[in-house]
């Protein structure tokens, strides 16, 4: 019998626990590590217990017997221990105080926002490996998850997501000093999308290059650019490009920005009948 065909092997590869849309576009998550979820579930705990310790007081103040103490006492707990973290979690979509503090949110496995019965069943897991064992369960299960999953999340398929990330600070810079005599008379053609991604990487990494390895890289890319441009500036080459690159951005804003123009000056005739065309 002829040995069955392999099959084929595609250029890239999903890892197995990466989270898949619909469309079978994986999503870039990043779980919540083990302790910035205990520091979160901490928050919440202290919070949960200043809580209950100011209703015990004003309750305190009551006349009641033993056993409406009791009941008060039982229905308390369920609803510190159950009630609230529910109610908090489903009205914020995975979001509470202590969350809010570190930066994280309960999202289900797949992304989206988590509902009352995810709430639900982390509340009532909670009661046992976060209360009944002092957090001790909760904060072994999330050290032995990859994804710091404690019982309540893998019961629900939950986990924790970071939402905190670092502002974004743009490394746009003009045409250097030296060369905005030459820029303004300079012929720029487009560069190839490869290589200005190549020239761009090497500007953003320039300064944790070694000089050797930075010098030799930056006269390379110069030498590929030095095709699209005229005149060709006698200057260093990291500077060369840092022009390059500069000037190429403003014209492409430029031209953006005509295109803009255009398209707005005929948006009456674009969003217009023709004449005659009953209006229905």
């Amino acid at each position: 019998m002829p040995a069955e065909a392999a099959p084929a092997r595609t250029a890239t590869t999903v890892d197995d626990e990466a989270v898949l849309t619909g469309e079978a576009v994986a999503l870039d998550l990043r779980p919540a590590s083990a302790v910035m979820r205990a520091g979160g579930a901490a928050i919440d705990v202290i919070l949960t217990i200043v809580v209950g310790l100011l209703v015990l007081l004003a309750v305190s103040g009551l006349e009641l017997d033993e056993a409406a103490f009791r009941a008060v006492g039982i229905a308390l707990l369920v609803s510190l221990l159950v009630v609230l973290p529910t109610t908090v979690e489903t009205a914020s979509r995975g979001r509470s105080l202590g969350k809010l503090v570190m930066g994280i949110r309960v999202v289900r496995d797949d992304g989206g926002s988590i509902g009352f019965r995810h709430a639900l069943i982390r509340a009532l897991t909670g009661v046992l490996e976060i209360w009944l064992t002092f957090g001790g369960l909760a904060v072994l299960v999330g050290f032995l998850n990859p994804d710091s999953k404690r019982l309540g999340d893998l019961l629900a398929g939950t986990h924790g997501q970071v939402e905190r990330v670092r502002a974004y600070v743009p490394s746009a810079f003009g045409v250097p000093e030296p060369l905005t005599a030459w820029a303004a008379v300079a012929d720029v053609g487009r560069l190839p999308d490869p290589l200005a991604r190549r020239v761009a990487a090497f500007l953003r990494n320039a300064p944790q290059l070694a000089p050797q390895s930075r010098a030799r890289v930056g006269a390379s890319l110069a030498g590929e650019v030095a095709p699209y441009v005229s005149p060709v500036p006698a200057v260093d080459a990291e500077l060369f490009l840092a022009a390059v690159a500069a000037l190429r951005r403003e014209r492409d804003l430029a031209a953006l920005a005509l295109v803009d123009e255009r398209m707005h000056a005929l948006e009456p005739v674009l969003e217009s009948r023709p004449n005659g065309f009953p209006e229905r």
